[in-house]
This record gives structure tokens, sequence and C-alpha cells, in this order.
């Protein structure tokens, strides 16, 4: 059984987090568009970093602030300001973001409670699940600015939608609703609009209830071996599966099952 044990994480500027109950709740706190600067990458860098070696915590769900914006894209005041040199400084940072979300020993699922366009659509892609409010739009902008995505989003969208539906969204930069995203798998659930913090932390919850090692593990055998060929993926699995059958979680929750009652994971 999972008990209440209520905290914060604190000491940032533009990033909340508050954990109970093995679900840590990350919350983008620039309103009203959340706008992802260097300062936001730098602290949401940090706090994952810190969120993985907590082993109180199992999932974790990423929201913005605010009913306008999941996060509307980078900061362009910041942007429009830099050198060749200072936007790859920046880029590098918020892929190095990006793929630590991606990579982050628990799942991570991204509660898009409004406008995610440009880098804030990157950062819901890098995350594991994607539940949206019905109001939420999604777009990659950034041909209309003269440039192209630069976290990910043109290597990390293909992999879900396909590769020509990838080019039509990125090619022409139009907005698009929260059905057409239901409709190309590029959110798993759509609820309304009040309802999107509590279908996330509810998903969370049920995967905090979860063995931790054997979803750690599920998420490795899934994201490396998306990246290879068959017979590599099926290795990564291979090991992975052998991972995951040497916790005592797996020797409890088969006898859980003969034993017909509620499993207790400890994560080892």
């Amino acid at each position: 059984m999972i008990t209440t044990n209520k905290r914060e994480k604190k000491d940032l500027e533009f990033v909340l987090c508050d954990i109970e109950n093995h679900v840590a709740v990350v919350t983008i706190n620039r309103p009203p568009v959340n706008p992802l600067n260097t300062k936001v990458f730098k602290e949401l860098l940090h706090l994952f970093g810190q969120l993985d070696e907590d082993e109180d915590v199992r999932a974790i769900v990423l929201t913005g602030s605010g009913e306008k914006a999941f996060v509307a894209g980078a900061d362009i005041n910041e942007m429009s300001g830099l050198d060749l040199v200072g936007i790859h400084k920046m880029n590098k940072v918020s892929r190095n973001v990006f793929t630590q979300i991606e990579n982050v020993t628990k799942p991570v699922i991204a509660a898009i409670n409004g406008l995610a366009l440009g880098g804030g659509f990157e950062l819901a892609l890098a995350c594991d699940l994607r539940i949206c409010s019905e109001r939420a739009k999604f777009a990659f902008p950034e041909v209309g600015l003269g440039i192209i995505p630069g976290g990910g989003g043109t290597q990390r969208l293909q992999k879900i939608v396909g590769q020509g539906i990838a080019k039509e969204l990125l090619y022409f930069g139009d907005m698009f609703d929260a059905a057409r995203a239901h409709e190309l798998h590029i959110v798993n659930k759509v609820v309304p609009a009040d309802e999107v913090l509590a279908a996330a932390k509810e998903w969370a919850a049920k995967l905090a209830q979860k063995p931790p090692i054997a979803l750690q593990m599920l998420k490795v055998a899934v994201n490396a071996g998306s990246n290879t060929d068959m017979e590599t993926g099926l290795t990564i699995e291979n090991t992975c599966f052998g991972n995951a059958f040497s916790t005592e979680d797996r020797k409890e929750g088969l006898t859980a099952f003969v034993e017909k009652r509620k499993p207790v994971y400890t994560g080892r």
C-alpha cells in the first residue's frame, strides 16, 4: 500500500515540484505561457537528476502553470539576442534536458493543459505518456521564423506519426487540435480542461504501485530497442527481462499471484 508522504523540492525559481504518494508533480511556472529559457532548462536538468535518484519517487507528472499553456515554446526574447555560439549553448542544454526526461528511470506523464508549441511540443514528446486538455493546441511553428526545431522534434515526432505526417506538420507549421493529436497517437488521452492534471496523477498513481525495476526495464527495452534493428532489440529485451526476473519484486509478484492477494513492491 502506498502511504502519504508529502514534500516539496525547493530552491528553484521557475520550476515547482511536489511529491506525494510516490508521485512527483513538476510544474513549469512562467505564466502566462511558460516559455523555456536557459534558466528553466537548467532547473529541469537539475530537478530530474534529483528525481531520478530519489527512491521515494516512482512516477513523474510534468505540466505547466495556469490554463493557457503547457509550454508555448522557447523564450524568443532570449533567442533573438543570441549569436550562433550562444544558440548552440542554449540548444545543447535543451537537448540534454529532453534526453534526460526521455531516459529518466521513472515513467513521465505530460499533463498538457494548453498550448504545446515548438520547444513545448518537443518537451511533451520526450515524455513517456501524454494526456491533454480538449482545448490543447499543438504546432511546430519554427519554419515560419526561419528556423527549425532543435530539441529533437524532427526525430521524436516521426517515430510516433511516421515520416510523411511528420514532414507535413513540420513543413507547414500549422496549429492542430487535441482531437487530431489523439488521432495521430501524439497523445494517449484527451480529457476535459479541468481534469487534465487529475487524470495524469491518476495514471501516475497506478504506475507508482507497479514494480519500479520492471517499469525501468520496460522503458529501457522500448527506448533502446526503437533505435536499433530487430535482432539487437530482442537482445536488449532479453537482458532487461533477466534484470527484472532477478529482483525481489519478481518473487513478490509471483507469490502474490499464487496466494491471490495484491502484491506490495519495494523496488528491490
